[in-house]
């Protein structure tokens, strides 16, 4: 002790300014070292996700590309028809695949959880569906097999190969940059695709007007007639009809896409251009249809449902993303990934905030909205006059 007391009094005469600190500066060194380690840590962290997350980057098409052909051959299908777990031999002779080929499809699927292995017999383990397999399922109720097919198409991945360009420039959409045309009328003039335009709508339709109907059923109260703009084949309005029967329903839509529309009672089937003219009815809903369009034309296309709807209790229903950062919102990555579409497949198309929804809808001359969150990727919006 005595010892130390005569260094601390030979230090502070030699170097009065140093001791002074001396102390706290071994403790600054020392957090200092411990900061250091805790960055150089926090980097090797980053380093180590960034190396995994590149070669997601590098390969990530093949998960679509795998998921895809699963579609394609019907696995889930099989699988569900089967009524249990289905061996490998089972599942080759059905589906009349290669067996290794197959096999080595079925390891990565089984890799990602899309399906599982379990046991059949003592000796023998079977391929079983999940949550996530069963909506690969083309007959599904919640099948979102025909959306998948439509955005891993040929016609759709053209046009992925332009969006830098667009980013650059101003001009066409990717979509015209690969095919010569826009969607609407590359799809008027091919068929095929218009039907798997159809088919994906009608297929999210089946998810989001379920959580509609389960979620907020009085959006609806008071209603005894609904226009469906765009309403495509009649999917939404089908189940919203069924789901709440004193409605009359209107399926308004390009006369080619009506004229093919299954008919389906309560519902009148009216061909048009939404830009000139809107059915007359107690509300206007929109599904997934105005953010295709730039500001301008969503102010044209809900003026005209302003003049189409009551003035005194009238309603435009909206069900579309909104844009707002929600960290409770495990879906919200959709929106995003939405208006990266948009902007590839449309010239003016957007995703869009709350702020910009009350600026599009307020330029139309609605004053008041009101915004439901769903079980979907989408939200329901009400606007009144």
């Amino acid at each position: 002790m005595i010892y130390c007391s005569y260094i601390m009094e030979l230090q502070q005469r030699l170097c009065p300014s140093r001791f002074r600190f001396g102390v706290f500066q071994v403790f600054k060194e020392r957090s200092t070292e411990m900061g250091d380690i805790k960055v150089r840590g926090k980097k090797e962290d980053e380093d180590e996700k960034a190396e995994v997350d590149i070669w997601n980057y590098v390969f990530g098409y093949v998960k679509i590309a795998v998921v895809k052909c699963a579609i394609e051959l019907g696995i889930a299908d099989a699988i569900d028809k089967h009524g249990s777990p289905m061996t490998l031999s089972q599942l080759t002779t059905t589906l009349k695949c290669q067996p290794s080929r197959l096999y080595r499809i079925m390891r990565f699927l089984v890799h990602y959880q899309i399906f599982k292995e379990e046991p059949i017999t003592k000796d023998s383990i079977g391929f079983a569906l999940t949550p996530l397999s069963r909506r690969l399922s083309r007959h599904g109720e919640r099948s979102m097999a025909a959306m998948i097919l439509l955005q891993s198409s040929p016609v759709t991945l053209a046009t992925w190969h332009s969006l830098s360009a667009r980013v650059l420039d101003s001009g066409n959409s990717p979509f015209e940059t690969a095919h010569g045309k826009d969607v609407w009328s590359y799809a008027e003039e091919n068929p095929r695709h218009s039907k798997l335009i159809d088919e994906a709508m009608a297929c999210d339709a089946r998810v989001a007007v379920r959580a509609i109907i389960e979620g907020c059923p009085q959006v609806f109260d008071g209603i005894k007639s609904l226009v469906d703009v765009g309403g495509g084949n009649g999917t939404a309005l089908s189940m919203l009809v069924k789901a709440f029967p004193w409605i009359h329903g209107i399926d308004f839509d390009l006369p080619r896409v009506v004229a093919v529309a299954p008919k389906v009672d309560g519902i009148k089937y009216v061909g048009g251009d939404m830009f000139e003219c809107v059915p007359k009815a107690d509300a206007a809903f929109f599904m997934w249809v105005l953010h295709d369009w730039g500001d301008e034309e969503c102010i044209q296309i809900l003026k005209k449902c302003r003049e189409a709807i009551p003035q005194d209790k009238g309603k435009v229903i909206i069900v579309e993303s909104v844009l707002e950062e929600d960290e409770n919102d495990k879906l919200e990555f959709v929106g995003l990934m939405l208006d990266m579409v948009m902007m590839t497949h449309t010239n003016k198309g957007k995703e869009r905030t709350l702020k910009e929804w009350k600026y599009v809808l307020g330029e139309a001359g609605f004053t008041r909205i009101d915004v439901k969150p769903i079980h979907a990727v989408q939200s329901v919006i009400e606007a009144y006059i």
